[in-house]
């Protein structure tokens, strides 16, 4: 779109207001921008991909007006459906919608769209075909002045429904809604004329052009009326004079006028389509009274859009245009509305696809809006397009296998909130029963150890519910990233811990009368079959165990006996299968024990001294 394109070049762009913004079509692609609830524009496009015969048939005159009249049809009803989902309501479902969809599984917006589609279709047809019918029946009985189905009866019948046409017009401008649309038609219309002038496309130079076109819409409308008047006056009085079709009563002859109306409008459409495509190829001065009705119907179905509305017009174009240029562009889709219960079961069935845990969907969008997980199946509650993108962009950062406890950054371990990332391990369920383990163990004044810390998750569950037998604690972890991960879940939890930066016992000084350790024990050669989450994220060094996955319980077993008092405890998790292994390397502990998970696995062992 540079300043210096050549003057009054012609576009193939044509365009169709929507419900708070503008459709743009060209030839590869079209585009649909909408200034979303949030004052956002958000724009969707897609590539047209018409069939071989489509293709073959948009090139034959009179059938190409056809084709374009429904694809354009078409297309339009499903963009303004798209448009109105963008700047949909934002209330509630109400108790009914909500019975219906629950009892009946019927979607009561997508049932009333459907009706209201239907019931502008039988409106049409009734307002601008039945209607004058009768209409200029009636008139056959005011007299002897007007034969019917001569040629005058079928003019009038014309004029009949090009006046009701107008009258329509007129009567729909009223509504609010309807004159924001129209003042999108007019930014439309303003946006493909600067570009056409050759001007760089921006609401200053669009807001000088002009809002009137030759290629409107409005003016097809208007050449499809005028065109109807002409031939099916001639059709009718052709079925009556020469083919005897309105002989019977009066019943079956209005049926018989209705059916021929409807067979013709093809023919209609299609020779208003090459006429509005001849219109619009010369700007002579001398065809200025064959646009000049339509020039002034699009003074009422146009009007004059604010800066805001011209920039939704301009980047609708913007894209359109680049789509035509490039086709390794893209499409995008708009992001839409959606209530919570809605957002959580697409995000659950896509996880599914993907094989994630359908529960990682439900956390997900529970800490994100703060909405209980057992709340969510229900939750009629609105998330507006921001708040849908953020929770797209964190899910899709799970897709790509991210854990989600990183992705959210903090995680729930014995009740307090927890901060972790790619620095730390992401605490198991499973090993909140180890520092369950520990604080029953623990007594009045007893110093705590929790080894290999990593996130601190046992250290601050020991200090935090400890507090009663005062306990003492401290926690001792290799790896600096570490150790200050577990200082700020630390100091965010009001957690009294002394740190130590230790290989497994060995800077660690004193005796304690309980040490916990849940150190890594997975095998090497284990590593590469985990899951991506754990294998791609989490630290290889709190996860390899070593050959046999026991090197650190070999090392517990030598050093931990200098850092116990006499009758201390030393509690430890492990992997399964390994506890009885374990158990064997303490045979100079007094007493060892093996105790379970939540699933039945054995998971802790339990070395008194």
């Amino acid at each position: 779109m540079s300043k210096d394109k050549k003057k009054n070049s012609r576009t193939y762009i044509g365009g169709q207001a929507v419900l708070e913004g503008v459709m743009m079509r060209g030839k590869k692609a079209y585009a649909t921008a909408v200034r979303d609830p949030e004052g956002n524009i958000q724009v969707e496009s897609r590539r047209l991909n018409p069939s071989k015969g489509m293709r073959i048939a948009s090139k034959i005159p009179l059938v190409r007006g056809v084709v374009s009249f429904v694809s354009s049809l078409v297309t339009g009803s499903k963009i303004l459906m798209r448009s109105a989902e963008v700047y949909g309501d934002e209330g509630e479902p109400s108790r009914f919608e909500k019975w219906c969809e629950k009892k009946l599984h019927i979607n009561v917006m997508s049932a009333v769209s459907f009706l209201a589609t239907l019931l502008g279709i039988l409106l049409a047809v009734g307002l601008f075909v039945v209607l004058p019918i009768i209409l200029a029946d009636l008139l056959v009985g005011t007299g002897t002045w007007l034969t019917k189905y001569s040629i005058g009866y079928n003019l009038i019948q014309g004029c009949i429904r090009l006046i009701i046409f107008l009258l329509y017009i007129l009567a729909i401008t009223a509504m609010r809604d309807i004159r924001r649309v129209f003042m999108y038609h007019g930014a439309e219309h303003k946006t493909i004329t600067c570009f056409e002038k050759g001007m760089e496309l921006t609401p200053e130079n669009a807001k000088g052009c002009s809002r009137i076109h030759d290629r409107c819409g409005t003016t097809f409308l208007f050449l499809v009326m005028a065109v109807s008047i002409i031939v099916f006056s001639v059709v009718n009085w052709v079925c009556d004079e020469y083919l005897n079709l309105f002989q019977f009563n009066d019943v079956a002859n209005f049926f018989i006028q209705f059916a021929v109306k409807i067979l013709f409008l093809p023919v209609v459409a299609g020779i208003s389509y090459e006429v509005l495509k001849l219109l619009a190829k010369s700007q002579s001065k001398i065809l200025l009274p064959l646009k000049a009705p339509g020039f002034a119907l699009q003074k009422l179905t146009t009007r004059e859009p604010d800066d805001e509305m011209l920039e939704v017009a301009i980047a609708a174009f913007k894209e359109v245009y680049a789509m035509d240029t490039d086709e390794s562009i893209p499409e995008r889709d708009f992001v839409v509305s959606k209530t919570v219960k809605k957002y959580t079961e697409e995000l659950k069935k896509l996880f599914a696809e993907q094989d994630i845990d359908e529960s990682d969907a439900e956390w997900l969008v529970s800490v994100k809006t703060n909405i209980p997980r057992s709340e969510l199946p229900e939750c009629e509650k609105l998330l507006v397009p921001s708040r849908v993108r953020e929770l797209d962009a964190v899910a899709g950062e799970r897709m790509k296998g991210k854990p989600l406890w990183y992705i959210l950054g903090d995680t729930e371990f014995y009740g307090y909130k927890i901060k972790v990332d790619g620095r730390v391990l992401i605490p198991r369920p499973e090993t909140e029963l180890l520092a369950e383990q520990a604080l029953k163990t623990a007594e009045q004044g007893n110093k705590v150890l929790d080894l290999c810390t990593g996130s601190g998750c046992i250290a601050v569950a020991l200090a935090k519910e400890g507090r009663d037998k005062e306990l003492s604690v401290t926690a001792a972890d290799i790896s600096a990233d570490a150790l200050d991960v577990a200082r700020e879940n630390a100091k965010f939890n009001g957690a009294d811990i002394k740190f130590v930066q230790s290989d497994l016992l060995k800077g660690v000084k004193g005796k304690f009368d309980v040490i916990v350790c849940n150190p890594p024990y997975i095998r090497t050669a284990d590593l590469s079959g985990l899951q991506r989450e754990v294998r791609d994220y989490e630290p290889v060094s709190a996860l390899d165990g070593g050959e046999d996955g026991l090197d650190f319980y070999r090392r517990l077993a030598l050093e931990a006996p200098k850092h116990l008092v006499r009758g201390g405890t030393l509690l430890m998790e492990c992997g399964q299968g390994q506890a009885q292994e374990i158990v064997k390397l303490f045979k100079k502990f007094d007493y060892t024990m093996i105790s379970r998970d939540y699933n039945d696995i054995e998971r802790f062992v339990r070395a008194v001294l």
